[in-house]
């Protein structure tokens, strides 16, 4: 089984679920609104950034920077989900955690590039 491209899969459905619920079942605006808009956004570029990965390398630094991505998808994405539906604000100083992990995944993609 190909556990990377399962998350990344599972990560996709769930952004495109998740921003068609905040569309169609929530009413939001303001900060509220913006985070999960991100957090929607981020989640399902990621989602598609992993999956791609999955589909063309079965080991090295590419694939972990697919995993960095998934990692980042759910902290990133998940945090400003639940500050959108009313959790703390101190919630966002998580937020970061996911933004560097998507760094991370953006980095070793391009160390990979380079040892190629």
């Amino acid at each position: 089984m190909n556990r990377l491209g399962l998350a990344a899969a599972l990560t996709g459905f769930a952004a495109v679920a998740l921003g068609a619920f905040g569309a169609h079942g929530l009413s939001l605006n303001g900060d509220a609104l913006d985070w999960w808009n991100k957090a929607t956004l981020y989640g399902l570029v990621h989602a598609a950034a992993a999956l791609a990965i999955a589909i063309s390398v079965q080991a090295g630094l590419l694939r972990r920077a697919g995993w960095a991505f998934i990692l980042g998808a759910v902290i990133f994405s998940g945090c400003l989900y639940a500050m959108a539906l009313g959790a703390p604000r101190g919630l966002g100083a998580v937020v970061p955690l996911g933004g560097v992990s998507f760094l991370t995944g953006w980095a070793l993609a391009a160390a990979s590039a380079v040892r190629r």
